[in-house]
């Protein structure tokens, strides 16, 4: 089309009829609906949709199948595993599994008691984080338990992997502290059986834990008097309902720490935004000091070393939500203020004496 042909009325977007076809005419009233550049073509198939990625179910299997396994062992002989399984002479030849067999079949209602009361706490706990990520359907995986046949508690607790970027403030908060509040419902009561029935009397020479703050509290409620913090308490002589609410209480307090995104590390970016890494850096400083005085002090090394180790790597700062600007209300900043307070309460800061 000339543009300076002022008698034409076609509008300037149509174009003109091929050249070599004059019985195709062309009518400037009427919109031309053409088809989008990006539907196929029709000799071109249309692309395979995304199959939905379906969650790892062999794994989580296996690691709990073997957790049951290492946490049994740990309850059957006094929670001294690694003193049975160094008899079995594994560092000599030929072993012998006679020592640990022994040990098994003497304490084995002892171990099945405390395996059950520990996957009971630590199961219920990462199923309070997997039923929020149902409901805000964020995509999570099943919980991946960490079996540790040579620890006294035979487990290094379980996890979850989730993309915590694609949930918002108001989620991250709520799957966060669903863990621990659903762990705690759980790990208290455990607690409570075991510490009206525990044997507090002193055995000197034997291996020892401390208590947390909730448990000595506790201990002075039902046994005024008897438990001495300074000795802590002798592994041979607790039972299986108190070891484990130790267990419970520790790892709720450990996941509630304000750093990364542990449990605690999601309810701080919640409740206080950019500002949670500045709280994060903070605390790892002063773990960090803590731990090289505990070690100039005692000359062992520090307890939680690889769990701070691991932070560092994984990264102290929480990432972003996919909406920062969610609000909580009050009642949710009422809970998250006070969920800080369970490390105070369940957090062991020094495990051995």
């Amino acid at each position: 089309m000339n543009p300076s042909d002022s008698s034409s009325t076609a509008p300037t977007t149509s174009q003109a009829p091929p050249a070599g076809d004059p019985g195709v005419t062309y009518e400037p009233s009427r919109e031309v609906v053409r088809a989008e550049l990006s539907e196929p073509l029709p000799d071109e198939s249309p692309p395979e949709q995304a199959l939905p990625r379906r969650r790892r179910v062999r794994l989580p299997l296996i690691l709990f199948v073997l957790t049951c396994f290492s946490t049994f062992l740990a309850g059957a002989t006094d929670y001294l595993p690694h003193y049975a399984l160094h008899a079995i002479g594994l560092w000599g030849w030929p072993p012998s599994a006679m020592p640990l067999r022994q040990a098994i079949y003497a304490g084995w209602s002892e171990g099945l008691l405390y395996m059950a009361c520990v996957l009971a706490i630590l199961l219920t706990h990462e199923m309070g984080h997997f039923v929020m990520t149902l409901v805000y359907r964020v995509r999570a995986s099943l919980p991946f338990f960490i079996p540790f046949p040579i620890s006294p508690i035979g487990t290094m607790g379980a996890v979850i992997a989730m993309d915590s970027r694609s949930a918002n403030r108001r989620e991250i908060f709520d799957i966060g502290l669903a863990g621990p509040i659903a762990g705690l419902l759980v790990a208290l009561p455990i607690m409570w059986i075991g510490v009206q029935n525990v044997d507090l009397q002193p055995s000197p020479g034997e291996p020892t834990l401390q208590a947390p703050l909730v448990m000595r509290l506790a201990i002075d409620y039902v046994h005024p008097g008897k438990y001495d913090s300074s000795a802590g308490f002798p592994l041979t002589r607790v039972n299986a309902w108190f070891m484990a609410g130790w267990v419970g209480l520790l790892v709720t307090g450990l996941n509630m720490l304000p750093v990364s995104q542990l449990d605690g590390g999601h309810v701080t970016y919640a409740l206080f935004g950019r500002a949670a890494h500045w709280i994060a850096r903070g605390f790892m400083l002063l773990a960090v000091v803590y731990m090289g005085l505990m070690y100039y002090v005692y000359s062992t090394p520090p307890t939680y070393v690889l769990m701070a180790i691991l932070v560092l790597v994984i990264g102290t700062d929480h990432p972003r939500t996919s909406d920062d600007t969610a609000r909580l209300g009050p009642w949710r900043i009422a809970l998250g203020c006070a969920s800080l307070l369970i490390p105070i309460f369940c957090f062991v800061p020094n495990l051995q004496l």
